[in-house]
């Protein structure tokens, strides 16, 4: 598949896969930044993407940065196919220290996956299974 990226700066960094079988690329940080504890920031990339109609771009937390306290403020982010906007990545601390992103430092990935509309039929039934209505922890340990 081919995504056209807008470089928004020029010294924006192009997305990159890290291995040969990396399902997500990752993403870097257009200029230096200081997380405060507890505290959300702002990333720039530099970047926009023109994501594919019927595909959506979801962005996830660097598995390093989880380690270290580190996280995507809202878990998974969701880039749509119309948002022609710079790709800005959201950072929380959870830590009770300092973080520095460094300029070109990689602070998030990606990936590129098809979508599918579904249509909503308001019914008076919905079909039974064993399992129910269970739900948290419901299925067991």
């Amino acid at each position: 598949m081919k995504v056209n990226i807008k470089k928004l700066d020029k010294s924006a960094k192009l997305p990159i896969y890290g291995s040969k079988g990396a399902a997500c690329f990752d993403l870097h940080s257009l200029q230096e930044n200081y997380l405060l504890p507890g505290i959300i920031a702002k990333l720039y990339t530099g970047l926009a993407f023109e994501v594919p109609n019927n595909h959506v771009m979801l962005l996830f937390g660097r598995s390093g940065h989880a380690s270290k306290g580190i996280q995507l403020a809202n878990c998974v982010g969701v880039i749509d196919s119309d948002y022609r906007g710079e790709l800005i990545v959201m950072l929380r601390n959870d830590t009770q220290r300092n973080v520095i992103i460094r300029e070109g430092e990689r602070c998030a990935q990606a990936m590129i996956i098809p979508t599918f509309n579904t249509t909503f039929t308001e019914v008076d039934d919905i079909t039974e299974t064993n399992r129910g209505s269970g739900g948290f922890g419901s299925t067991g340990k």
